[in-house]
Order: structure tokens, then C-alpha cells, then sequence
């Protein structure tokens, strides 16, 4: 749970420092690179979550992190390619880039239920996050309407992928 709530911390405090620090929001192509960047995190845990998890339903979460997550990163590419705006890199994406390095670290060391606690537990924060990120910062600072479109779209995911974490959370607790 220390490395999710850092991670969601880091998510929040970043974006909202990108702000401050350029005395302006995040721009699109920066929008662009945090939404590619967390969406990579979470498939990458959801590899993970896939190769090792004891219990079938995280299993099944996290190949279903893979599947959503690639989706919203092949739209989200496609989008920038079409207006061709190229993701740049900034604070925010490489804090979430060195968070899921160190979530992905702190994963591989656990086994079993202990694994499968802490990897749902972190999809709880990380998914809460994400959805503070983009309602506070990323959908009101897109300028482009089809990226803020996007993101609008995908939204309902991120809150349904919110709600199953939380789901298992609570089964896990209860074994």
C-alpha cells in the first residue's frame, strides 16, 4: 500500500506541479505523454499481475488491465498521430514512469495472497488517481476537442476499473 499511495501522490502532487512550474496547465502534447505513460504502468503491472497472481480473479483483472489499457493507448496514439502532435515528455510522465518502475519492483518480491493484496490494493489508488488526474487537470487543460473527447470517453473505464479493484478488494479481505 506505501508504494500506491506514493504513486498516487506522486500522480497528483506532479500534475499539479506542471502546472505551477510553467505557470501554465499541462498542453496537450504533455496530456498526451501522461496519458500514455499511465496507461503503460497499468498494463505493465497488469503482465505482471497476470503471470503471478494466486487468485483467478486477479488474474483475471490484471489481463483485463492489459486488454483495456492497450485499447485506450492505441486510441490515444492513433489520436496524436492524427493531429500529429508528438507526446512530450514532462514531470509528470516520468514521475509515473519511475512510480510503476518501483511498484513493479515492490510486486515482484511478493508471493500469493500477499502478491495479490498489494497489486489490487494498488489498482484501488492508482485507478482513484487517475480519474482525480484527469477530472482536476487533463480534461479541463486539453485544448485539441478530439483528445478532450478521448478523455472523456475512456473515463467510464477508468471508474469501472475503479469499482471491480475495489470489488476484489474487498473479497480478498474477506478470506
Amino acid at each position: 500500500m506505501k508504494i500506491a499511495s506514493m504513486l498516487a501522490s506522486s500522480l497528483l502532487a506532479v500534475t499539479a506541479n506542471v502546472a505551477t512550474a510553467q505557470n501554465a496547465a499541462p498542453n496537450d502534447a504533455q496530456i498526451a505523454s501522461i496519458v500514455v505513460t499511465a496507461n503503460q504502468v497499468d498494463i505493465d503491472a497488469g503482465k505482471l499481475a497476470e503471470s503471478k497472481a494466486s487468485n483467478k480473479d486477479v488474474k483475471a483483472f490484471g489481463k483485463e488491465m492489459v486488454t483495456d489499457h492497450t485499447g485506450v493507448n492505441k486510441s490515444a496514439t492513433a489520436l496524436v498521430k492524427k493531429l500529429n502532435v508528438t507526446p512530450e515528455d514532462n514531470p509528470t510522465s516520468q514521475s509515473l514512469k519511475a512510480g510503476g518502475d518501483k511498484n513493479i519492483e515492490n510486486l515482484k518480491g511478493l508471493k500469493g495472497a500477499q502478491f495479490d493484496r498489494a497489486y489490487v490494493d494498488n489498482e484501488v489508488t492508482y485507478h482513484q488517481a487517475v480519474i482525480d488526474a484527469m477530472d482536476k487537470t487533463l480534461i479541463p487543460n486539453a485544448k485539441n476537442e478530439e483528445l478532450k473527447a478521448l478523455l472523456i470517453k475512456v473515463r467510464p473505464a477508468f471508474v469501472a476499473h475503479l469499482e471491480h479493484a475495489k470489488h476484489i478488494q474487498t473479497e480478498l479481505a474477506r478470506k
